[in-house]
């Protein structure tokens, strides 16, 4: 039976953190903010919303939110990020996507100062994680994986590590952050060939397809750490990941719960990039 990694732990962990260091900042006359801008009223948004809100307010953390209607013009929506932008009282953004059909999402993305970019949506934060230096944040999720193999003491230096995706949300930033972790990584994708075969030669596995299911026994072996990135729902309603859960877990050392895993880190992982871009302005 393999080793289960619940996100609450390191979860909790983190947060516990953070609370010290936001006490810090608030002696010295800063109080830690984010800014939440919401597009319209989608579910998935909203729940993200009260979660991230949950966590601020156990950290420090004071949470402005931006709710703005669907039909927003593209014009407006920037205005509000451009204010953001020259408000020194925020020290950090989420800003939820996808945004609507009629907006350009990359435009939006590049109006916000990559300073504020608390989810690594812009290009001075993507060019930040891949050359280390610059500004802006990796996006959460990506960074919650990482936060979660340091957490429960998984050796990463040295280690095989098989990425399952390419996309910049998760797939190419985790890539990156385990190579600057000194893992040694391949970053598989849809047309990789030999993939079950590739994956049982890894130490570690971070699942992040999008594809329910995808990672059977035949990917692994016994030893490895499995990471599950994915969220869907299966035909009887239930709540699954990128891997066959059932299949594998009796043959790996440790994995991640769906849900329960690395979505749990996500909102402590936001709190700890709001902490410390006020710490910056504090310096």
């Amino acid at each position: 039976m393999a080793k289960l990694l619940k996100g609450a732990e390191a979860a909790k962990a983190l947060t516990e953190q953070l609370i010290v260091r936001a006490d810090e900042l608030k002696k010295s006359g800063i109080k830690p903010c984010l800014a939440i801008v919401r597009v319209g009223e989608r579910d998935d948004d909203i729940a993200y919303e009260r979660g991230a809100m949950k966590r601020c307010e156990k950290v420090g953390i004071e949470v402005k939110n931006v709710l703005l209607p669907v039909d927003i013009t593209q014009e407006a929506l920037i205005e509000e990020i451009e204010k953001i932008n020259k408000d020194n009282d925020i020290h950090g953004v989420l800003l939820f996507r996808p945004l609507p059909k009629h907006i350009d999402d990359a435009a939006v993305c590049e109006a916000l100062a990559a300073e504020k970019d608390m989810d690594g949506i812009t290009r001075g934060s993507l060019a930040a994680i891949y050359s280390g230096r610059g500004e802006g944040y990796a996006p959460c999720t990506a960074q919650s994986c990482i936060e979660i193999l340091k957490h429960f003491g998984i050796p990463v230096a040295g280690k095989r590590a098989v990425v399952i995706g390419r996309s910049l949300v998760i797939g190419k930033p985790v890539s990156m952050l385990l190579l600057n972790e000194n893992a040694t990584v391949t970053t598989c994708h849809s047309r990789s060939e030999n993939l079950p075969q590739i994956c049982r030669e890894a130490d570690i596995i971070i699942a992040a397809a999008g594809k329910a299911a995808m990672v059977t026994k035949e990917y692994v072996k016994p030893g490895q750490t499995v990471l599950d990135v994915g969220i869907h729902v299966d035909d009887e309603g239930n709540m699954c990941g990128d891997t066959a859960f059932a299949e594998i877990e009796p043959i790996v050392d440790a994995i991640t719960p769906v849900p329960g895993g690395v979505g749990s880190v996500t909102t402590a992982i936001l709190a700890s990039h709001v902490i410390e871009a006020a710490e910056k302005v504090a310096k």
